[in-house]
């Protein structure tokens, strides 16, 4: 079979008869291929897109879990100070309970006096009274 002079000197026609420098076939690859990147530049941006919407969702979450971990970290130590407020509390009051069982152990010796005085007294008054 005779070669096309043309196509030896690497010019070709495509299926609309113009005159093109590359074979038809590789012609056709090319544009497939140009194709086939422009699906996949159009893929990048739509993924690129996903991603960027869950890292900005992961973002928040993230936000989210530091506000309550912070939440937490206050209503621990509150508890931890009311706990200290209860403790110290505690204390104040039985120092107090111990402060009142002395006084009454005090007012207890004092009325026993009190009452002995007493009764010397209208042991006293009895006899004064007997004597006259």
């Amino acid at each position: 079979m005779a070669k096309d002079p043309l196509s030896e000197a690497g010019l070709h026609f495509d299926e609309l008869n113009k005159l093109r420098i590359l074979e038809p076939d590789v012609g056709q690859k090319t544009t497939e291929l140009k194709e086939e990147c422009k699906d996949f530049v159009d893929k990048i941006g739509q993924f690129q897109t996903i991603v960027g919407g869950l890292i900005e969702m992961v973002d928040e979450l993230a936000k989210e879990a530091e506000k309550e971990k912070m939440k937490a970290i206050g209503a621990r130590n509150l508890l931890k100070s009311v706990a200290k407020q209860r403790e110290a509390q505690q204390q104040q009051l039985q120092a107090l309970i111990a402060e009142k069982k002395m006084q009454l152990e005090r007012y207890r010796i004092e009325y026993e006096a009190l009452s002995k005085v007493e009764a010397e007294q209208n042991e006293f008054i009895d006899q004064f009274i007997l004597q006259k």
